[in-house]
């Protein structure tokens, strides 16, 4: 936003806690690599754009009318997809379509959870460094946003988090895994026993999981742990894995009560039939577009044993994406990527950047390029 456009916007009569604030948002540049806002870089496969078309054809000819407010279809495909995902770790398949919540993003998510169970008087705990999104989702509800810690390493042990929440006692606390920036995953230990400290208070826990499709073999879901917990929630997208990042449609797993406790706070007809056609095709499609995730996973390996073998210190990731330490001047570095025409991510933390891992190709540019900087730095 530019300097006379505040000073505008500061004119208006906004509510308090919106002044001086700045929208959230990432560099969008023309670049032959954009690698900073883990979006999947592979094109939508052919076949599956074709699906998409014909879905979305189909609904056109009833755009007259409004589209279904319960996505049925929808919610039953998605419940299907997760048992799919849970029997692949050798965990009991029980979810259905009452089980299944869906929006517009995880972002609209995240807003209908807090909307139903933070508010005024009522508090949000997550644990920086995260997705940075989480105190806005709280300011946007007029949630209190409590900062919770982290060890050195950005990870997060069961005693550790259980204390917070027992010292806190938040309304909703938000467990990132695998967590944004850093890519690190959540053993299901965790989880556990954040569950357990947050029934000493009636704290509902948000598993975010947006990158769950990306995780190492062993890392287990917390989709696993919903039997016998109408407290905890599961919320997934399909931005990123199903590389619709275009098509906005983000989807939670919880106890039925919680879905039904969402449709108090939807607005009508949030999910538009065009949305509900283009994620049924992509989900019809799903084993196409899993491959892309295993070539995803590959490049992401091998940008962790390459800067490592650099000297740098990439953080373990079960995501789309590799955050790495040990770097003298993070800004000159993130400045010569950019200048080879290579985006990543600088997440503000120091001696630190982020990348999305993306195809062979601009994988290698990415490595080539921050090479040559280290080497010239060092000299």
């Amino acid at each position: 936003m530019t300097s006379s456009r505040s000073r505008n916007l500061s004119r208006l009569p906004l509510r308090e806690e919106l002044q001086g604030q700045e929208p959230y948002g990432a560099p969008q540049l023309s670049v032959k690599a954009m690698l900073n806002v883990n979006e999947t870089t592979y094109d939508v496969p052919a076949d599956v754009v074709d699906a998409i078309g014909k879905e979305v054809r189909a609904a056109a000819a009833q755009l007259n009318r409004y589209p279904d407010r319960e996505f049925s279809v929808l919610r039953q495909k998605l419940a299907e997809y997760l048992n799919r995902d849970l029997a692949s770790e050798g965990e009991p398949a029980e979810l259905t379509d009452e089980h299944i919540w869906a929006a517009n993003g995880s972002n609209e998510i995240m807003q209908h959870i807090l909307q139903a169970f933070a508010g005024p008087g009522r508090s949000v705990l997550s644990f920086p460094p995260t997705y940075s999104m989480y105190p806005l989702y709280a300011r946007g509800t007029y949630s209190e946003y409590i900062a919770g810690t982290r060890a050195e390493d950005f990870t997060q042990t069961p005693e550790d988090v259980a204390a917070q929440i027992r010292e806190h006692r938040p309304n909703v606390v938000i467990l990132c895994s695998p967590n944004n920036p850093t890519g690190t995953a959540l053993s299901l230990e965790t989880v556990e026993a954040a569950y357990a400290a947050a029934q000493e208070s009636d704290t509902m826990v948000v598993v975010d999981e947006a990158y769950g499709e990306f995780r190492q073999s062993g890392t287990g879901s917390a989709l696993a742990l919903l039997p016998g917990r109408e407290r905890l929630i599961v919320s997934r997208t399909m931005s990123k894995a199903f590389a619709l990042a275009g098509g906005r449609l983000g989807y939670l797993a919880a106890a039925p009560e919680v879905t039904d406790a969402m449709r108090l706070v939807r607005l009508p007809y949030h999910l538009s039939a065009v949305t509900q056609a283009t994620a049924v095709a992509a989900l019809d499609h799903s084993a196409t577009l899993m491959a892309n995730v295993e070539r995803i996973k590959e490049q992401r390996d091998r940008i962790v044993t390459t800067l490592e073998q650099m000297g740098l210190h990439p953080a373990p990731s079960d995501a789309n994406f590799v955050f790495f330490g040990g770097l003298t001047d993070e800004k000159a570095a993130w400045q010569h990527l950019l200048e080879d025409g290579i985006l990543i991510r600088d997440v503000g933390i120091p001696g630190h950047l982020r990348v999305t891992a993306g195809t062979e190709e601009e994988t290698s540019d990415f490595l080539a390029s921050l090479k040559r900087f280290i080497t010239r730095t060092t000299a």
